[in-house]
């Protein structure tokens, strides 16, 4: 996922390069928290389980193989299963952008990114929404730089 514009001064000057390391030396270009391989597609289930072809098992959402699983054939005869491609992503563990040791960073895929930022998102949400109501209270109900 692309840096926004606005927060790019909160990373350091060599983020793709550290990055980089995270993503394909440390974690092997695989997500560190469930196990998804990079730039592959993915037959999933949409929970969170996803079919692993090397084992030729499902995995759950962290990573773990199922005991009890369907046949992948089966599962895509039934049309649950979806296809997505993995894009690896370094995260924040403690969502601080100036934290940059590598005990705080990780490599993620897309769903497991936006199940660790949820919280955090949703924080931000509530900011967001009060800071628009007080300014609708300030003003009438009327944002004025609009009109």
């Amino acid at each position: 996922m692309p840096i926004r514009r606005e927060h790019r001064h909160f990373y350091p000057i060599d983020w793709p390069q550290l990055s980089a390391v995270i993503r394909f030396v440390r974690a092997q270009g695989r997500c560190e928290g469930c196990g998804r391989p990079h730039m592959q597609d993915v037959q999933h289930l949409g929970d969170g389980r996803w079919w692993d072809p090397e084992v030729m098992r499902w995995r759950d959402g962290w990573g773990r193989l199922q005991r009890h699983t369907l046949p992948a054939p089966e599962v895509m005869a039934a049309g649950r299963v979806k296809i997505t491609r993995v894009v690896l992503a370094t995260a924040h563990r403690n969502h601080d952008t100036a934290d940059n040791s590598d005990a705080n960073l990780v490599a993620f895929c897309q769903r497991c990114h936006m199940l660790h930022d949820r919280p955090e998102h949703q924080r931000r949400r509530r900011i967001t929404l009060r800071a628009r109501k007080a300014i609708s209270d300030l003003f009438g109900g009327r944002y004025p730089w609009l009109d």
